[in-house]
């Protein structure tokens, strides 16, 4: 069990770094390539963040372990929406960009609500269903894009711009980062199964906490630092960018390559990913703005939930 444990930990701290340095390198290819700083924020950014999630999956659903792979995400989205948001939110009040609430928010809402819709036919994510959530991740891809190159987009701050690095090293740090992502997911998913068979848990409630809230690391180190350092935008579009990311593109990938089993996804657990979405709209369109209280019910809803897992595990 303590070399699970240690498995979980190494896991972690690789594709925690992995996904670091993939960041970096794509955001200066980016850079250099003269792409608008707004559509790295919303695509590079926000993928770079979510590779965790999108290794993990996969490498759970390529071992035979579709709940693991559908709770990481489900998990992930809980987890950003309700406990990323709400510590931003309670370390400095977050203020949301009339865009977001106009465009990302809902389409983030949008996303939660058709997986629960493919999902509740038949328990399974097939490979039509698959094709279904890339089609509507490349719609949104579209909007950010036409957005951007109409300049209607609200432009984030630039403090925190990147060094400049050469193209080498870039493309170097791009390379370590995918290794370090796919090797970290491999040892951190097989520790989180071997665990969960030795404690005789269900492996879908292991992908809903230690390998949802292990991936969501990177999202919450980038939205918290951001608050802290005022740069709400960047807190909020992180979090609404990953989220959206994970269900349409990394439930779409995955369940392509192949199809995945939900069983020991709930109907709490669904529920929740759209009410955790409603509540983030819900706060945001108030006054363009998350308060401190607001964050507070956040992060009050996410424990709740984990102590529901945790009680009935």
């Amino acid at each position: 069990m303590l070399i699970n444990i240690l498995s979980i930990v190494i896991g972690i701290v690789l594709v925690l770094w992995g996904a670091d340095r993939l960041t970096d390198g794509s955001v200066a290819v980016a850079e250099r390539l003269g792409i608008p700083q707004i559509v790295i924020g919303l695509t590079i950014v926000a993928m770079g963040t979510s590779m965790p999630e999108f290794c993990s999956s996969l490498v759970s659903a390529l071992n035979h372990q579709p709940g693991m792979a559908v709770g990481n995400v489900v998990g992930s989205n809980i987890f950003n929406a309700l406990l990323i948001v709400g510590a931003a939110a309670v370390v400095a009040p977050i203020s949301i960009l009339r865009s977001s609430v106009k465009k990302d928010i809902p389409f983030a809402l949008v996303a939660s609500m058709l997986l629960v819709l493919l999902c509740g036919f038949d328990g399974k994510i097939q490979r039509y269903d698959a094709a279904i959530l890339l089609v509507f991740f490349g719609i949104f891809m579209y909007m950010t894009l036409r957005e951007a190159k109409t300049g209607s987009a609200e432009q984030p701050s630039a403090e925190g711009q990147t060094k400049p690095m050469s193209r080498l090293m870039a493309a170097v740090w791009i390379v370590v980062g995918l290794a370090c992502l796919i090797g970290g997911s491999t040892v951190f998913v097989n520790g989180a199964s071997e665990l969960a068979s030795a404690l005789g848990v269900d492996p879908t409630i292991i992908g809903l906490t230690i390998v949802a809230m292990g991936t969501s690391l990177p999202e919450l180190a980038t939205s918290v630092v951001s608050a802290t350092k005022g740069n709400s935008g960047i807190a909020i579009g992180n979090v609404l960018g990953s989220n959206v990311f994970n269900i349409l593109f990394i439930l779409g990938v995955t369940g392509v390559i192949t199809p995945l089993d939900i069983q020991g996804i709930t109907p709490v657990d669904l529920s929740l990913l759209v009410v955790s979405m409603v509540l983030l709209w819900l706060f945001s369109y108030t006054k363009l703005r998350i308060e401190r209280w607001e964050g507070a019910v956040l992060i009050a809803v996410f424990a709740g939930y984990m102590t529901m897992l945790i009680v009935n595990a």
